[in-house]
């Protein structure tokens, strides 16, 4: 009788190094084609001020380094963000880069920090609501909202609210607002806002994300003709929460790194090629159609009104 098992074999001792450099090869095209767009832009913001939100690691990280710009850490670890700011000031030469305290879940901190920067800084040219949380329990905040809504959008709304006046100050300005994938799948629940009667992980981080659509395209709206811009833009990067680490091992060359995951953020920031633009959904450096369901203003008006509600600005 044959050896079935020692066939396998022998054809996997001749066929390994063709079939590993084939699968490799594979691969890398695949994580060529995820890699995205890249910005282009070599414009200089020397004199300008940016202020991203949770930088410390990955992409708000790479996308700190300002070109030329004195760039503010908004971050809740303060421990964190001064090592990356160390880090930033090394890779970048740019020593004008500062930390400042900031927790989306409060919006006491979120106050006190536009306080703080409206105070203290000359100028704002370019907000990055770039911090988030992701496929959490049912937590709430500080002030009792879903977790995943009160960060990723009502402390990102708040902030923006309150920084206006300095970055119509400061115009040409802009407004970025990091969204996700996700948002295309994203449902708000307008009586249930909250999620009190059914949370799940996913949607509830999808309609955070699809929140952060619909604000960018009335803060667009309502900010027509102040020389302040707003873009969002789709963020794309795995679920880790849901995944174990031994099924994501294999597929972390197809993962954007964070530089290449920043590139749609600094272009929304800075490139000049969309300076007049206001209102847009971005993904590797070029418009893209929003879902239906972020295209709809009369649901981005009723969502601005619920949130400047919910967080004491109505």
């Amino acid at each position: 009788m044959q050896n079935y098992a020692q066939v396998a074999r022998d054809f996997v001792e001749r066929h390994a190094t063709g079939l590993t450099v084939a699968v490799f090869a594979g691969v890398l095209a695949l994580r060529r084609w995820l890699a995205g767009g890249v910005c282009r832009s070599k414009v200089r913001l020397d004199g300008k001020t940016v202020l991203i939100t949770g930088a410390n690691t990955g992409i708000g990280k790479e996308t700190a380094h300002g070109y030329g710009a004195r760039v503010i850490l908004a971050c809740r670890d303060i421990t964190r963000a001064r090592i990356a700011a160390d880090e930033i000031r090394l890779r970048s030469g740019n020593g004008n880069v500062v930390v400042k305290k900031l927790d989306l879940a409060s919006l006491q901190s979120v106050r006190d920090l536009a306080k703080e920067v409206q105070e203290n800084e000359d100028r704002l040219d370019i907000l990055i609501n770039n911090a988030g949380i992701m496929m959490c329990p049912k937590w709430t905040t500080e002030d009792g909202f879903e977790m995943q809504f009160g960060v990723n959008h009502l402390g990102h709304f708040l902030l923006t609210n309150c920084l206006l006046d300095l970055l119509k100050k400061s115009t040409p300005s802009r407004v970025v607002i990091v969204s996700s994938l996700a948002h295309e799948k994203g449902h708000i629940h307008f009586d249930d806002i909250n999620l009190d009667k059914d949370y799940k992980r996913e949607g509830s981080y999808r309609q955070s994300k699809l929140a952060n659509v619909l604000f960018c395209r009335e803060l667009a709206a309502r900010l027509q003709g102040t020389g302040v811009t707003a873009y969002s833009l789709r963020h794309l990067f795995p679920t880790l929460a849901l995944w174990k680490k031994s099924i994501i091992m294999p597929f972390l060359m197809m993962i954007k790194s964070p530089w290449e995951g920043a590139q749609t953020t600094i272009y929304c920031a800075v490139d000049e090629s969309v300076a007049n633009d206001s209102g847009l959904y971005y993904s590797d450096c070029a418009p893209k159609t929003a879902a239906p369901q972020a295209l709809d203003d009369a649901a981005a008006k009723k969502l601005w009104d619920l949130s400047a509600s919910m967080v004491g600005l109505a």
